[in-house]
This record gives structure tokens, sequence and C-alpha cells, in this order.
């Protein structure tokens, strides 16, 4: 079969240009442009070729002009002879469809976290455990950035990429394998078989330069849509978009740096999968874009460090962001004598750079009014970037914060920002001063209502106690219709607002009184919109008790403690009779929390609210669980931390309570499991610290429930 290809004036400087770079030209000025089937797999050969010259090399030696017209031929040509598009065709990154959902799809290797270290002390010691578990004199080590991306695991079989996973729970993730095979730094097929592999499971991290995420949030701002915080989130959230074509547009890159599964074809595995270091130059070999440049392989410790700290002194100077570095044992046979603990490897561990700072002007400070009456102030600063986002404004906790800091509007400060912590102001920078400053005063009347502010003894927080203060009606609103607490969907913080401020909403009893017709003359509520917001309340009322205990908004209330006392009474209303030393008898709730459940329902506004809510047709009354006397988790305690990607934390918890288990709200010697999601925090560190406490994964939480 011959085909025929358009000759162009770009196709004719093309010529010139391929030559010699290493894949055959199917160009030539002197030859006809009739191509057989053979030719046609050397245009899609050259495609790739160019593809990893840009996106893995950043060394094109063509125009993007000329790729495109490239591509565009072979487009062409497929349109006319589908039976030649191949899955690993440049043509075939971007879908047409949507994606309907995703699958959750098993890692072949568990994605396990790594330990973090944050000085040469952490890495001395890890060196030493390392000597000890390996009896050898001295490690040899290969270290690498640490990309603040989002981590994927990829499957190839016979050369083709098969499935893309997230990272999800370690065990298992999200089959988002249409967004990934839009990223073209990542191959659509790899010569793996040339060394004998069938199959291969590798590791790596999807990032956003630096660059392209200027570019992406110029062109939002250019739409008059929001931009993006920072390249991390940008680059996790494009891997859960809908439509893989919006995902190409992001122009997203990836870095592969691991090997965690390998089947061969062969008896004879490959040499350079003896070493990590050697794996990298595989990858690398393979079309991947590897740290194969940014690491060193060293011996010893001392090069470690020396190494993580010039790196970190050139961290700004990159073209992507990185927050630390990666140390692995570089010997294969070494770290699976070394092994891994349930939660992190034992031959690697991260160091974590220090935290971000910047200098900026403190101009301004505003007093905010939360749900429970709390003022808290709000330094506003000269915008400065700092660790992937803009700073513009910091909260300063309040008045004894500010004294401490010694901060005064106009200061020079020092602010900082670790990984994804909410920036901090380090301290104020005196010495600066011009004279021009001056003192931040606290209001002794509420800055929204004026009422008198008023501060319990034994705390720093001022408090406006006046409960018809707007600030606090609306932030309790938007309190109460939440997914966590009455779930009321369509009914988020932006509605509330724009209801309250028209009049359409005054309290909480009044969400229910709501006149559906009013909102027929509201831009962006049809016909449609109207019927599932009615719904959606009507419905809410149907929520269990602890919901709308968990609603109401009581200082120190969390959803755990919630589930506590809604099984604690018949009826909600009997708190009101309820004295401290009854609620102290209860699960988690110390002194604090008895006396905030105390002045909540001793309050005789509150009282009221809660008739008319009655009236209106809410749960009051407990329909109390059974308290199971059976089941696999009897006399069992759980608590849940992380993101869980295949349950949602209500789901989990209410599995363990089926079982006869219990749910803690925090981490105590009295906890048996703690269930670990994506990005565990403090509760993680927390229970690493108490030797009785399990920590389990999602996926081993699942077994425990199902044996």
């Amino acid at each position: 079969m011959a085909l025929h290809l358009e000759y162009t004036p770009a196709i004719a400087s093309l010529i010139h240009k391929v030559k010699g770079c290493g894949v055959i030209s199917i160009f030539t000025a002197q030859e006809p442009f009739m191509y057989t089937a053979e030719k046609i797999n050397e245009l899609k050969d050259l495609l790739k070729y160019h593809e990893h010259r840009y996106y893995v090399l950043n060394d094109p030696l063509i125009s993007d002009y000329e790729y495109d017209q490239l591509y565009l031929q072979l487009i062409k040509i497929e349109q006319a002879h589908p039976e030649l598009i191949t899955p690993d065709s440049p043509t075939q990154r971007v879908g047409n469809s949507l994606n309907q959902g995703f699958e959750t799809t098993p890692h072949l290797v568990p994605m396990l976290s790594l330990d973090n270290s944050y000085n040469a002390e952490d890495l001395i010691d890890f060196d030493r455990k390392a000597r000890e578990l390996t009896k050898e004199n001295e490690i040899e080590y290969c270290v690498e950035p640490k990309f603040d991306g989002a981590s994927i695991s990829l499957i190839y079989e016979n050369d083709l990429l098969v499935k893309a996973i997230t990272r999800g729970d370690g065990v298992a993730g999200e089959n988002i394998t249409p967004n990934i095979r839009q990223i073209k730094s990542i191959p659509l097929s790899a010569p793996f078989s040339t060394k004998g592999i069938e199959q291969i499971e590798i590791r790596g991290e999807v990032i956003l330069s630096k660059a392209s995420f200027d570019r992406y949030n110029q062109k939002l701002m250019e739409q008059g849509l929001p931009i993006l915080a920072n390249p991390r989130n940008a680059a996790s959230g494009s891997l859960r978009m809908k439509d893989p074509r919006e995902v190409a547009e992001r122009n997203l890159d990836a870095f592969l740096y691991h090997v965690s599964y390998v089947t061969y074809k062969t008896a004879t595995p490959t040499s350079e999968l003896n070493s990590h270091a050697g794996s990298l130059n595989l990858l690398w070999d393979m079309g991947f874009r590897s740290p194969k440049e940014e690491k060193k392989v060293v011996k010893g410790i001392q090069g470690v460090i020396d190494y993580c700290l010039a790196y970190e002194a050139k961290r700004d100077e990159l073209p992507y962001e990185i927050d630390g570095m990666v140390i692995k044992v570089n010997d294969i046979h070494q770290q699976e004598k070394m092994g891994m603990t349930s939660h992190h490897p034992r031959w690697a561990i991260a160091f974590k750079f220090k935290a971000r700072q910047a200098t900026t002007t403190l101009t301004e400070v505003e007093f905010q009014v939360g749900r429970t009456g709390a003022v808290t102030p709000v330094a506003k600063l000269k915008p400065v970037f700092l660790g992937g986002v803009t700073v513009s404004s910091i909260s300063i906790h309040n008045e004894d914060y500010i004294q401490q800091k010694d901060l005064k509007k106009g200061d020079q400060v020092l602010i900082e920002r670790a990984g994804d912590v909410i920036p901090q102001i380090v301290k104020s920078l005196p010495d600066l001063r011009t004279g021009n400053e001056s003192p931040i005063i606290f209001p002794k009347n509420c800055p929204v209502c004026n009422s008198q502010l008023f501060k319990e003894e034994g705390e720093a927080v001022w408090r406006c106690i006046n409960i018809e203060c707007t600030a606090q009606v609306v932030e309790k609103m938007i309190h109460f219709v939440s997914k966590d607490a009455m779930d009321i969907k369509s009914f988020g913080e932006a509605n509330i607002r724009k209801f309250y401020e028209i009049g359409l909403l005054k309290d909480i009893p009044s969400i229910y009184r709501l006149n559906f017709n009013d909102l027929t003359q509201l831009d962006g509520f049809g016909k449609k919109s109207i019927e599932n917001l009615q719904a959606a309340i009507e419905a809410s009322k149907e929520q269990p008790l602890y919901r709308l205990i968990y609603a109401l908004g009581i200082r120190f209330v969390g959803e755990t403690t919630a589930k506590t006392l809604a099984n604690a009474v018949s009826h909600l209303l009997e708190f009101s009779n309820k004295t401290e030393e009854e609620l102290l008898q209860l699960e988690d709730v110390g002194t604090k929390v008895a006396k905030s459940i105390q002045g909540f329902f001793r309050n005789p506004q509150n009282i009221a609210m809660l008739h008319e809510l009655a009236d209106l047709g809410l749960q009051m009354e407990n329909t109390k669980r059974e308290v199971v006397s059976s089941g696999n988790l009897v006399g069992q305690s759980f608590l849940f931390t992380g993101t869980l990607e295949q349950l949602k934390r209500s789901q989990a918890e209410a599995m363990v309570e089926a079982a006869g288990g219990n749910i803690l709200g925090g981490v105590s010697s009295k906890l048996n499991y703690l269930v670990v999601g994506a990005d565990a925090g403090s509760k993680l560190e927390k229970a690493k610290k108490i030797n009785t406490i399990k920590i389990i994964t999602e996926q081993e939480f699942i077994n425990l429930i199902n044996p």
C-alpha cells in the first residue's frame, strides 16, 4: 500500500534538519511522496524522537511549527487509513471523550511513604542504621531531588503503557491512564523488550514547571478566571480532571525515578537494575525523563550531606519546585537486605529543606469574626512569592501573639512557609523601622456588630458573645449546611452570603423557611437548580442526630464527639439538664468540652432555636443504634488520618461501629488502630511514639473488616 503525503515548504525546510538525528528521515527532496506503511511508522518514530528532544532533553532540533506540520501529516494519514493507527502513535495521546470516573486499581507493589530527616544529625543516624543492617563499613548512596508534585505509578507490558495509577493509599490508586497519556515526556511505548523485560512498574512524580505554571496562570487571568495556588496543587489537580484535553493544556511534565517491579521474557535479568543509579540510567535510555543528570552517587554519609546542602542552596535556580532530596542505598541487594517497615523502606530517607523565608511589609491589620465569635487579627502584607504561592495575608492569631512578635503596622517582617504549611510570621525586623510605623490596637468592641468583646480567663482569644452578630450568623449557617454537617448540597458559602445580603436568610431556622419562588428572580437559579436545592434542604431533615449536633457549631465539638453525645441521649434537649459531672463521664469529653456543651444548652436563644428546628421537622431524637456485642472489632478503637482513597471517612467509621469497634477523637494510649491515608499529618507522628498503637493502611483496614 502506498500513501501520498502533502509537500509543504515547512517539510522542505525540515529535510535538512532531521538528517543525522538518529532516526531515519522519511523525507528526502529526491524521492516522490509515495510511502509504504513501513515509512509511516518511520514518521511516527520521527515525531517521537522530536517529542523526546523537546520534552525530555529540552533541546529541540526543529521549531514548534515544523513539528506541528509533521503531526498534521500523520493525522491526515490516519484519518484516511484508520487501520494504521497504533496505541503508541503520537496522535493517540489526546482522547475525545470525558472520563466517567476513575476506577480503583491495585499497584503491583505497595507505594510506601518515605521517612523524613531535617538535619545532618538525622542523616548520620540513618547511615548508622543502614551500616548495622547491611553489616557494611561504608554505604554507597544515590542522592536525587525530591520533586514537589503528584506521585504516579506506570505499568508497561510488552513495551506499551497500559496503566497509570495515582498513589492512592499506597496499596491501590485511581486509574488515570487517559490523563497521563497527555504528558509528552512520558512515552506511550518504550523498548523494554530490548532488555528482556516483559512487564515493568515504574514510579515517578508529575510536576508543572515554574514557567508552565506562570504561563497557565496568565492565561487564566486573561480569561477572568481564578488562578492556581502553586505548581504542586496544579499538577495534582490536573491528574483527576475529567477531560484529558484540559490536562493536555496544562503542559505537565514527569520525572520517573524508581523501578518497583519487573518480570522478564528471558532468564537473565538486565544488570542495570542491580543498582538504583543503574535503574535511572536505564529509564533515561528507554526515553523517560529520569533524574539521571541530577543524581549523584557518593560513598559515605558526609558526601550525602554535602550534596543535599549544595542543592538546597540552588533550589530557586531550578526550573521546577523541589522540597528536599531523597537518599537511597544504591545497591539493590543491600536494599533487599535492609527491608522495610509497614510505612516506609529502611533503605531510603527524605532530607527536607528548611522552610522558605522572605521579607515583606505588614501594611494593615483586619479583624475577622468567626462562627464561635473569636476575633482573629489578619495581617495584610505587601504580596510576596514564597514556596510556590503568593502570600498577601497571614493570621496573627491573637493579641498576645502580636505583643510577643512585637508587630507594628508598617513593619518589615520575616515570613516563612514549609511545604504546605500555612505561612507564619517569624519575627518583625525592628532595626529597619523608620519611625512611621504605628501600633496594632486590638479592638474592645466587635468590628462587625460593635458589641463589647470578652476574653475568658486562661484564654488568649477575644470573643464577641452576641450570637446575633452578623458575622457569626453567616459563618454558623455556612458551617451548618457544609458537607460533614447537614450536607445541604448546592448551598455553599457563596449562596449563604448572597441570600443573607438580600434578606432571604437571617439565621439557621430560616434555611428551612426559604421562599423558593424568590429564587426564580436570581441569576443562576433555573427550575432544575431550585428543585435540587429544595430537595437537599428537605432531605437534611432526616440527617441523624450526631450530624445536627456537629452542625450546631458548639465549640470543641467535632464529628467524633458529636457521635458520642448523640449516643448519650434519647432527645437532643436532654443536654439542657446534664451536669458537668455527667458530661465528663462520656468518652473524649474533658472539662473544656463539658463547659462548652453546658454553655450552649443553657443559652435561652439556643434552646429557642432548637425548638424552632424541631417544629420545622429536623431529627431531634436519637434512633439509638444497638450496641454491637459481636463482630471482629468488638472492644477495638480506631482513628482515621489523611485522605482515604477507597472509602469516605464516614463510611469507614460506620464500618468500624457496625463491627463492634469504637471511633476515638484523638491519638492516645486508648487507641488500638490508626488507619493512615494519603498526606497523613501530626496524628501519624504522635501515634508512632506510642508502641501499643497499630498503624495500618486503608487496604489493611478493609482486610481487617472483611477477613
